[in-house]
């Protein structure tokens, strides 16, 4: 692959170089790592920044709605808009059914707009494992604004507030009372809270879902990147496309204040930080499952199954034996 070329080609904007680039950092092989951390490396640097907006939501809380409804807005402004879905996959089969770009019909064929459905295969925390590349791609080809949404399971979906600029939660009327409210994790990562379906008969429920979700932020412990007042609660329709305006002004008064407080580059640098770690862990799990390492430890799992062994025992055995032969490779 002439990595050079498809680099030109993405930086031009050109959409079916960005999805390959995007398959590849994906790909697992060894040669395709090699060459997606190439690409990345002649794409970094060259000055393109979009704001990054995590999104998530339990699963019917009209996600798909909500972001095809935001994203022709922000299109009809001139904005160009990239969405990275990421999916559940079978943990039996490992397969997804990938069917963002269905659900968002209108979005799919806006000429700035690009939609781009991922797996999350074992990844846990609602985001596949290349996603934050795939940002990295998104803004080298010149989009304004990458919505990455998250599978939609839960209080666990933290993972997507670490490579993003704006977290937003997306909630149903009637989804709970204040005290409801205050569950740590991912309430606390939450820029700006959406309640969502804020149209015809639940419109009465969403304002009050709103209020109690608004009492309910007042009483968690206030966050140094978030000026007065934040983080808050609206009530949007997707449906009717009502509140969008609203919400999009108030993250952009919130972006503009952490640019100006200087926390915006400093959350992007320890976000980088936290990737790189995240990287090394996943790195060092890889070379587990490599051999010799993946021999040794399915000789240690037979003595532990046959109770010859503690699994503890066993672990700290595998583990010098594998460190040593890191420090080694290392010296």
């Amino acid at each position: 692959m002439d990595i050079e070329d498809l680099a030109a080609r993405i930086e031009a904007g050109e959409r079916r170089a960005l999805a390959r680039a995007i398959t590849l950092v994906e790909s697992g092989r060894a040669d395709h790592r090699e060459q997606a951390t190439a690409l990345l490396d002649r794409l970094r640097g060259g000055g393109r920044e979009g704001l990054r907006i995590g999104l998530s939501g339990t699963p019917g809380v009209g996600k798909s709605t909500f972001i095809e409804a935001f994203g022709m807005m922000l299109t009809a402004q001139g904005l160009k808009v990239a969405v990275l879905a990421v999916d559940p996959s079978s943990a039996r089969s490992g397969g997804s059914i990938l069917g963002d770009k269905t659900r968002m019909e209108r979005l799919s064929r806006d000429r700035n707009a690009f939609i781009r459905p991922s797996p999350a295969q074992a990844q846990l925390g609602g985001v596949a494992r290349r996603t934050r590349e795939a940002i990295g791609l998104c803004e080298a080809a010149g989009f304004d604004v990458i919505l990455i949404e998250t599978v939609g399971v839960g209080q666990s979906e933290t993972m997507v507030a670490d490579m993003s600029d704006l977290f937003l939660l997306l909630l149903a009327p009637a989804g709970g009372d204040e005290l409801q409210g205050v569950k740590r994790g991912i309430m606390e990562s939450a820029d700006i809270i959406l309640v969502n379906k804020a149209d015809g008969e639940l419109k009465s429920a969403a304002t009050r879902t709103c209020a109690d979700y608004a009492g309910a932020l007042r009483l968690l412990r206030k966050r140094p990147q978030d000026p007065e007042g934040f983080p808050k609660a609206l009530t949007v329709s997707a449906l009717e496309e009502a509140g969008l305006a609203k919400a999009w002004q108030e993250m952009l008064a919130l972006v503009g204040w952490r640019r100006e407080a200087g926390q915006f580059d400093a959350r992007r640098s320890e976000q980088a930080r936290h990737w790189f770690e995240a990287e090394v862990r996943e790195g060092l799990l890889a070379r587990l499952r490599q051999e010799p390492v993946r021999g040794a430890m399915a000789a240690l799992a037979q003595r532990v199954e046959q109770g010859d062994l503690s699994p503890a025992r066993a672990a700290e055995e595998i583990l010098q034996t594998y460190l040593r032969g890191f420090a080694g490779k290392g010296s």
